[in-house]
Formats: C-alpha cells, structure tokens, sequence
C-alpha cells in the first residue's frame, strides 16, 4: 500500500509541476477552445531537399516495401529487416555502438514521438526511450489520457554516438530515411518532434527549439508539434508547464479530423 501511495503521490507532483488543474477520461476535455493555435504551413525552404537525403528516392523505397505488405506492423518489419541488427552504413556502428534501437510501440498509433538518438540505456536495452529521460516521457503519455503502448517512439537515428553528441550530417543522411519509412508506414495524424535536434532535422529549419515550439507544422500528412526534449525538462524542470501545453495540442488534434492523416 505504501508503494501505491508513493506512486499516487509522485504523479501528482509530475501533474503539478506541468500545471495540470484536473484531468478526464471526457474528450472534451481536450478539445477545449484554444487547445491548438493557427496551423503553420512551413515554406518551400523548410521542406527543401537537402544533403540529408532525396525526398523523391525516400518515398519510392517506401512505396516499394508498402506494396509488398498489407499492414503497418508489416511494414515496420520489412523495414527493421532492411535496417538489419548489424548495421554498418554509417561510421557509428565501429565507435562503440551495442546495438540498432529501431523503435516501438503501436503500429496503427495516431500519436508518434520522434527524438534525437539513442542513451546508453537505450544502447543497452535496444528500446528507444527506456532511461531517465524516457520514464519522464511516459509520464508525458499518461499526463494526456494515453498509455505508451498506444503510441509509437522513434528516434533520427538508430545508433547511440559515442559520448550521446549530436549525430552528423552523414549519420543522419544514412538513417533518416528508415524514420520517414517508419512515418510513411504509421501514417500518424501528429508527431512530436522532443527536442531541438529531432525538431530542426525534420522540419530543415535552424531555428532553436524555444522559436520553433508552439506553432503546429504539416509534416507529409500529419501535425507536427516541437517541443522540449524530457532529458531537457530533467535539468529545467520550470518549461515543464511549456511541454505541457504542447501535449495538450497534440492531444487535442487527436480529437478531430487532420487532412492526410487517419
């Protein structure tokens, strides 16, 4: 019983410092009036092809491994096949690397969250997500009446760089195009991008994280919505009240209909 009411305690000083007034099980509750600001549609720049990666070819290797399945949770695993566990395409694999960290969660979710890279917990365990950070981002999931099995996590890239640094330009040229498969196979109607990095990558903007959160961004069918990486939130705890605002946008397009997506 002790152990429950620590648990029941530790949550509501989690709600708290989010700045939670009260929570239902009632969509409404989250589609509330003012719950997600104007849609910005990124300019032509934002989406500019780049050394990154060729958008075009992308899309045509994903069409090809989705005209040979008949369901997302099929497509992942062709993908996650086509990465392969011991994958070498990038320098990462021989600077210490343990394992690929493909991804998890549900196949056919309409909520995605997309980070930066592997932690050495997640190097370890080969799941994305599973360290300190993580376990704050699963609170994140229930905050907004989710669990995290009914989401889907994904990182940029698949390997731990050594020392957790920023991946490269060519790591990311190498590995981004499995994420936009694993996009294309999910369809999400919302990502969360955690974090400058995952943000700046995926929306081709250079922009600091502070400037690009609280705007809603198309993103190849979905909402895209930035915000604050968990392990950020761990060292600021006082922009926890910003991530949960931005949760409480990406909740509430789950609640209506988004063109391109589910």
């Amino acid at each position: 019983m002790t152990d429950v009411r620590q648990q029941v305690a530790e949550h509501l000083r989690f709600y708290s410092e989010l700045g939670v007034g009260g929570v239902s099980s009632d969509s409404r509750w989250s589609s509330r009036p003012n719950a997600a600001p104007g849609i910005h549609r990124p300019s032509p720049i934002e989406h500019r092809s780049s050394a990154i990666g060729d958008a075009s070819a992308i899309d045509h290797r994903s069409s090809d491994i989705v005209s040979v399945a008949r369901s997302a949770a099929e497509v992942l695993a062709a993908v996650k096949s086509d990465v392969g566990d011991a994958c070498s395409r990038c320098k990462l694999h021989a600077l210490g690397r343990k394992q690929v960290v493909f991804g998890t969660g549900n196949p056919d979710a309409e909520l995605m969250f997309v980070g930066e890279a592997p932690g050495a917990d997640e190097d370890i365990q080969g799941i994305p997500f599973v360290g300190r950070a993580g376990q704050l981002l699963t609170k994140m999931i229930e905050a907004i009446n989710l669990r995290r099995e009914d989401v889907y996590i994904a990182n940029v890239i698949k390997c731990r760089p050594p020392g957790n640094r920023n991946p490269e330009p060519d790591e990311i040229a190498q590995c981004e195009p499995f994420l936009l498969q694993q996009i294309a196979a999910i369809n999400p109607k919302v990502i969360v991008a955690l974090g400058a990095f995952a943000a700046k990558t995926l929306l081709r903007s250079e922009d600091s994280i502070s400037r690009l959160r609280g705007t809603i961004y198309d993103f190849r069918g979905a909402k895209l919505i930035p915000t604050f990486h968990p392990s950020f939130l761990l060292r600021s705890p006082d922009r926890k009240r910003d991530a949960w605002e931005d949760l409480k946008r990406a909740r509430a397009l789950l609640t209506r209909p988004v063109s391109g997506g589910k």
